[in-house]
């Protein structure tokens, strides 16, 4: 799991987080949060499941 700053919000439940290592990830969010109508906004600091390329992630839980 990695923690970051969300940057900016996309369509689709899309959005683009800075990691703590300077890194920008295109994450989405999980099925539970959107069951769940928990919202993430800019500025909001997330936890991210990274995919094996590190370019594209699930954001998890919001910090």
């Amino acid at each position: 799991m990695i923690t970051g700053i969300v940057v900016e919000a996309l369509p689709n439940a899309y959005f683009r987080v800075k990691t703590d290592g300077d890194e920008e990830i295109l994450a989405h969010l999980s099925g539970k949060m959107r069951m769940n109508y928990i919202r993430v906004l800019v500025g909001d600091r997330v936890e991210i499941e990274v995919s094996v390329d590190k370019k594209r992630g699930r954001i998890t839980k919001r910090l």
